[in-house]
């Protein structure tokens, strides 16, 4: 029976409505012409391939669990903003480390008392020659009026504050006190008129709390004077006072440092009083200040190109990824094939491999949607013939009361439904092949040892007048043997096809040869039969799925036309190749299996 009307158009008449699948989905079956399966030869004719329209309840489910993808709502990306912070942060503990400063400050400091020191033994020997006066044969003093105009003078040629103790321990001279008519007048340095524009003041704001970050290595006793001062009220000079030289230093309560030396003044190894030199740490401020100002200076350029450089690194590795998650997203959501990942091949590194990977699985994907769409229409295509000849013989039975024309009825029902279970048997092993092919391990199979016990079973199975099966495998034995990585069980199943297909179409009494060698880095599987061969123009069509042209006199529906197109989804999956092709002279038909060798 040939059916040459769609389901759609056959339903209305026979069944007043479309056809409802268990899962819910309405298809359209297509039109047939009954043709036979297994095998190679001609092609079945084949209808339109049918289109499924999904239920209205069935379509809402999947809409509820689409779900959009979240934007991002940051204007700079999580992604540039860690990329940024850790550069930022890494030029941050640089600089902090630079700004730092402590051994370079000690070293300024102690430069700067042993300034002091050798400054204080020059006064304290100009005045030991000049302001001690008397008789060297009687007590010897300081001269209050000539040092204090010593002192004065030396004062002028420095920035230092010189005090003179007698050897009473009382305050002789002080550079910082000028007597007069009207009494003692103090003397201070005053800062400069230039007032700061605001650009420095900010500037020092910034460079006064930095810098109050920093520790400092070294902790000095709080300065204090007192109105009348007297030598017991500091310990240099005391000191001083038994003849040592000393260094010292303080701390303000501003936070700067007084840094002091103390000599004895001495004339004839006798000391006459004790000489205080001492000067605050601006300059050192200043020169420390000096440093810091350049090194956050080069700071400032380099945070720029750091900023810069890290924008553009994170622009081009987030930019990609945001392009490739929105096309990802567009197909996800998409209708259509009119969405493409992006191409980035061309930057030859991760993020290309991503969107190669990307494009690759997407195409996959659409090959795999293609071919369940053509699975689908070609099993309801095969089924549908067998169907259709039982639902004649079915109803014709009803109809025929002869016995013997019963019997023939019955007996092609009977057919079909054997036909029926080896169609719906190669379809759940095709269906399952994939899925199983995905999840099993690839494990080292000898080719060659299989093909040795094919080849035994085969030879010694056959029929009186079936073909001879001659071997040869090119491997030393045990020593160096054909090994390829894959499942055995699935590779023994497609060279039983291929050496039953080879038994189908060989004369009696003829011969099929097997073989299996070494081709550089594939190991090749040949099997030639003596058949009538493929017609021209199918050399490739024969792998196709229900293709099928059995030899004369075969009975019909004996096979169901999925053993080469199966054969091939098997070898493909294994990374290898399998074609056909005929023999030079025309006297059969040759097999090629090429899989990676181990």
């Amino acid at each position: 029976m040939t059916a040459d009307r769609t389901w759609d158009e056959r339903s209305e008449e026979d069944r007043g409505g479309k056809r409802e699948d268990r899962s819910g989905l309405t298809a359209a079956r297509p039109a047939t012409a009954h043709t036979g399966s297994g095998g190679r030869g001609g092609a079945p004719a084949r209808s339109t391939r049918p289109v499924a329209r999904a239920h209205p309840a069935a379509a809402e489910k999947p809409r509820r669990l689409m779900r959009p993808l979240r934007r991002s709502r940051f204007v700079v990306s999580k992604l540039t903003a860690r990329v940024l912070a850790i550069n930022v942060l890494a030029l941050m503990i640089l600089v902090g480390g630079l700004l730092y400063l402590g051994r370079y400050e000690e070293r300024l400091i102690e430069t700067e008392l042993e300034a002091l020191e050798t400054q204080a033994q020059i006064f304290a020997g100009a005045l030991g020659e000049s302001a001690v006066v008397g008789d060297p044969n009687l007590p010897q003093g300081i001269d209050p009026q000539l040092a204090r105009q010593m002192v004065r003078r030396l004062y002028e040629t420095t920035d230092t504050r010189t005090r003179l103790f007698g050897a009473n321990g009382a305050l002789i001279a002080d550079s910082r006190l000028l007597g007069g008519p009207g009494g003692v007048v103090e003397i201070h340095t005053l800062p400069p008129l230039e007032t700061p524009d605001w650009l420095t003041r900010q500037f020092d704001a910034v460079y006064d709390w930095l810098t109050g970050l920093t520790p400092r290595r070294r902790k000095a006793p709080p300065y204090e004077e007192w109105a009348e001062q007297r030598a017991n009220d500091y310990d240099p000079v005391t000191a001083a006072m038994v003849g040592e030289q000393v260094r010292q230093m303080w701390s303000t309560p501003d936070g700067g440092l007084i840094l002091a030396a103390a000599v004895p003044v001495q004339r004839l190894r006798v000391v006459h009083g004790a000489l205080l030199v001492t000067v605050d740490n601006t300059r050192i401020e200043l020169a420390i200040k000096q440093v810091r100002e350049d090194i956050l200076q080069i700071f400032a350029v380099a945070l720029l190109v750091t900023v810069l450089l890290s924008s553009y690194l994170a622009g081009t590795i987030t930019r990609p990824i945001r392009r490739l998650a929105a096309a990802a997203e567009q197909v996800r959501r998409g209708h259509g094939r009119q969405h493409e990942i992006p191409d980035f091949t061309n930057r030859h590194d991760e993020i290309g491999e991503l969107s190669g990977a990307l494009r690759e699985m997407t195409a996959a994907l659409w090959l795999r949607m293609d071919a369940i769409e053509r699975f689908a229409a070609d099993v309801a295509h095969e089924i549908k013939n067998p169907l259709s000849s039982l639902r004649s013989a079915v109803e014709t039975t009803v109809k025929v009361k002869d016995p013997e024309q019963q019997r023939r009825l019955l007996s092609i029902i009977v057919e079909d439904v054997q036909r029926l279970n080896r169609l719906i048997t190669d379809i759940s092993d095709a269906s399952r092949l994939d899925s199983e092919l995905s999840r099993a391990e690839a494990e080292p199979v000898n080719v060659g040892a299989i093909l040795r016990a094919l080849a035994e079973l085969y030879q010694t199975t056959r029929e009186q007048d079936g073909p001879r099966i001659t071997l040869t495998v090119a491997d030393d034995g045990a020593r160096a043997p054909l090994r390829v990585a894959g499942l055995e069980s699935r590779l023994v199943q497609v060279l039983r096809n291929l050496i039953t297909n080879a038994i189908s179409f060989s004369p009696p009494g003829g011969a099929i040869a097997l073989s299996a060698v070494r081709d550089a880095a594939w190991v090749k599987i040949t099997v030639r039969d003596e058949g009538p061969g493929i017609p021209n123009g199918k050399l490739e069509a024969i792998f196709d799925r229900f293709y099928s042209e059995r030899p004369a006199g075969e009975k019909f529906g004996t096979h169901s036309g999925l053993g080469l197109s199966i054969s091939k989804q098997i070898v493909e999956a294994h990374r290898g190749q399998i074609y056909a092709r005929n023999r030079a002279d025309r006297s059969g038909a040759v097999f090629v299996v090429r899989i990676p060798a181990l």
